[in-house]
């Protein structure tokens, strides 16, 4: 997951919303029991002048999370470049790993450049393969931010998510939980197991 922690993320409940999001989440995920395989999280944060690792990947069930803190600007180059390098270290995602699903929460546009570090990300193997997925939080998203994301998506049959109310957020987090689900349990990745038709529902 890359999560915009920028200072706006404090307004109206979205970043206490997203945490607890996240960690309902991973209780979903540790609860799973699949021969398949186990579901691994990680979670990008980036805000103020740079990028971090503020929960490398590991098995939801050794998972402990920390609520991400919110503060200064919105550097999503510096993300997708951490990101890139991540998903290229087969310390941290074996080669014999799923493809990943990478998920983009934000609620603006980037402070610093980011079409360059996103073609990056789109060159590398894993970055390429991988289901990516987005979503904006808030009434203030415009058209341009939307744009972002959907560059993110790099895929025009797949639209980014408006979670305007943070009871949209929780819903939005209740289909990616049952989607990352589906996927372990059939042990492949494909559009039948995302379950894009069902989005709508959850979203009602």
């Amino acid at each position: 997951m890359l999560a915009d922690v920028s200072g706006s993320m404090t307004h109206l409940r979205k970043l206490e919303t997203l945490n607890d999001c996240i960690a309902t989440m991973i209780r979903s995920f540790a609860a799973e029991r699949t021969i398949r395989g186990e579901i691994q999280v990680g979670v990008v944060a980036f805000g103020g002048e740079t990028a971090a690792l503020h929960q490398p990947p590991v098995p939801a069930t050794e998972l402990q999370w920390s609520d991400l803190r919110a503060g200064g600007r919105t550097p999503f180059g510096a993300a997708l470049d951490l990101l890139t390098e991540l998903l290229a270290d087969e310390r941290v995602i074996p080669r014999n790993a799923f493809m990943p699903t990478l998920i983009l929460v934000s609620d603006g546009k980037p402070t610093d450049e980011w079409e360059g570090p996103l073609q990056r990300l789109l060159a590398s193997p894993r970055g390429a393969k991988a289901i990516r997925l987005a979503v904006g939080i808030g009434q203030d998203m415009d058209d341009d931010d939307f744009q972002v994301l959907r560059a993110f998506i790099g895929d025009p049959s797949i639209e980014p998510q408006r979670a305007d109310q943070a009871h949209l957020l929780t819903r939005y987090f209740s289909w990616l939980t049952m989607s990352v689900s589906r996927q372990a349990r059939a042990g492949r990745q494909s559009s039948a197991e995302i379950g894009f038709d069902e989005l709508d529902e959850f979203l009602a």
